[in-house]
């Protein structure tokens, strides 16, 4: 699975779809003030939000996200079963 688009949303929300048609939305605002994500209270910044050539949601400053843990706080699967896509099954 791969991250396809991002869009960000209120309250450091961003709306995730991946290319398996997994789509979601994750809920960012515990980090918000945090270490690098201090750059998120500046006016702006949050909107900001890219898709890096990797994949990973980005924002000014090098900041980014990975993008499987991000897939994995969506679908609330645990790591383990993303390393036997066999064994997972499709979302309603």
């Amino acid at each position: 699975m791969k991250l396809i688009e991002v869009s960000p949303q209120t309250g450091f929300r961003l709306s995730l779809r991946y290319d398996d048609g997994v789509a979601g939305v994750v809920d960012l605002s515990p980090l918000a003030g945090l270490g690098v994500f201090a750059a998120w209270l500046q006016p702006g910044v949050f909107e900001q939000v890219t898709l890096s050539p990797s994949g990973a949601p980005e924002w000014p400053g090098e900041i980014d996200l990975c993008p499987d843990a991000l897939f994995l706080e969506i679908t609330g699967r645990q790591a383990t079963a993303m390393e036997r896509p066999g064994k997972i099954e499709p979302l309603a």
